[in-house]
């Protein structure tokens, strides 16, 4: 009876799904116009910005990028300049969040 019990113990731990915590973080960048477009790829989450994601993420020891999209500056506690306050021009710095994955 004893072994009965402790094997159906034994199959029923190893049955139990596995699950590994991903490690993620969210990083905010500037979204500043190189000219190459990769920023607005980024922005707006089109395929285009999947390999700067990746690359991106990888430059900082994470596997891959799990989402990137633009982030407006109400979203993001701290100090980013609000639009028209200390902008130069009027013209300030847009956000990228990008997710990164271990």
């Amino acid at each position: 009876m004893r072994f009965s019990s402790g094997l159906l113990a034994c199959c029923l731990l190893l049955a139990a799904p596995i699950t590994a915590s991903a490690e993620s973080r969210i990083f905010i960048i500037a979204n500043e116009s190189d000219g190459y477009g990769v920023d607005q790829c980024l922005a707006k989450g089109d395929k285009c910005g999947a390999s700067a994601a990746r690359s991106y993420c990888q430059s900082r020891d994470f596997a891959q990028a799990s989402s990137y999209r633009r982030v407006d500056p109400e979203e993001i506690t701290g100090s980013v300049p609000k639009a028209g306050a200390n902008c130069t021009h009027g013209a300030c710095s847009e956000f990228v969040a990008i997710t990164c994955q271990r």
